[in-house]
């Protein structure tokens, strides 16, 4: 098969803004990266995305709402600005573009009640760009019976296939999650629980800041592991994987009353615990390579390793970039949209079958 140039969109529950990635692929194992950029939320945007979040929590179920809508065309329309600025950056003649994978931006995730809500409409984008537009990458898997999450995992084996095993890559975005990869070829990936979310939460509200830059919240704080061991005791963590979660499951009550420092603190200290809690349901793995935003928190880093007594690596160290690859996996995975390849597996989602997703505008 030859390659072909893609377009990745990625929009991730930390709701800050659009990652956008021009890659070089096949859709099978050759993947060249060709370039990155990142594309911040304005402030307005980003509190209008996260008031359509909670009205989706409101309603129960995907359906039309104004807000929602509004926010939909609204966040559409970046999303084919981020394309436009990329290809000017880039030099890049948008007649060479095969594809776009445009992600969307998840509201709410209920795979036990099969459905799953990413807004982001693909045939405005599709007008917009005129350009293929892969989208809806979730629905399929989820109405088979699947978690419809983590989706780079295929991705993630890709590019990781002349690395050593075992082996572990550690995403920690908003919500974190693990695709795992034992000596014997066995492999497979689910949510581990909150990434940054709730510490990014925590911090917006004590300080104004966006999220913990550096971990200097949490360092000026200490961990109350009475706390740590109620938020820790929750049925999720004991149910075999494959398994999924919405960015806002966890209440954080148990939190009132500290100061800012050591509720970031113990945050930090929650996001490490369940990433050992996650190590608990694999075979053994040696090395977490990590990438989103959460391997740019040296506290939250260290808490990994020590918890979890496996090397604890950004995924720079092998070459990768973190920031990117979000989005570089949803340009693979267009392209395996244009070719009618399977998304996810039974390993992954735990779909029944190795399964065909995402939509073509």
């Amino acid at each position: 098969m030859t390659t072909r140039l893609a377009i990745g969109l990625m929009s991730g529950t930390s709701i800050d803004g659009i990652d956008a990635a021009l890659v070089e692929t096949d859709g099978e194992d050759v993947i060249v990266p060709r370039a990155f950029m990142f594309f911040a939320y304005e402030p307005d945007f980003r509190q209008r995305l996260r008031a359509a979040t909670a009205r989706a929590l409101e309603l129960h179920a995907p359906c039309r709402d104004a807000l929602i809508d509004a926010v939909e065309q609204e966040s559409t329309g970046l999303h084919a600005m981020a394309v436009h600025r990329l290809l000017a950056a880039t030099h890049t003649r948008r007649d060479d573009v095969a594809v776009i994978g445009f992600h969307g931006q998840t509201v709410a995730h209920r795979p036990d009640r099969r459905w799953t809500w990413q807004i982001g409409d693909g045939a405005t984008l599709k007008a917009a760009t005129r350009l293929p537009v892969a989208f809806d990458f979730r629905s399929a898997d989820v109405a088979a019976g699947g978690q419809g999450a983590p989706l780079a995992p295929g991705y993630h084996r890709a590019r990781s296939a002349e690395l050593g095993r075992p082996l572990g890559v550690l995403n920690l975005g908003g919500v974190g999650n693990l695709t795992w990869f034992a000596e014997d070829g066995r492999w497979g990936s689910f949510d581990t629980g909150p990434g940054n979310a709730l510490i990014d939460d925590w911090v917006r509200t004590h300080t104004g800041r966006n999220f913990d830059d550096g971990g200097r919240v949490a360092a000026s704080g200490i961990c109350h592991d009475n706390v740590l061991m109620t938020l820790a005791d929750n049925p999720w963590f004991d149910a075999a994987p494959p398994k999924s979660l919405d960015r806002n499951a966890w209440d954080i009550g148990a939190l009132r009353g500290l100061s800012p420092g050591d509720g970031a603190a113990t945050l930090t200290a929650f996001t490490a615990e369940t990433v050992r809690l996650a190590l608990g349901h694999v075979p053994a793995i040696g090395r977490l390579l990590v990438t989103g935003g959460g391997r740019l928190n040296p506290v939250l880093m260290g808490e990994i390793a020590a918890r979890c007594g496996v090397a604890c690596d950004p995924v720079e160290s092998v070459g990768w970039n973190g920031d990117a690859l979000e989005a570089e996996a949803f340009a693979w995975l267009a392209v395996r949209v244009q070719d009618g390849k399977p998304l996810s597996w039974p390993e992954t989602t735990g779909v029944p079958a190795p399964m065909l997703g995402g939509r073509l505008a």
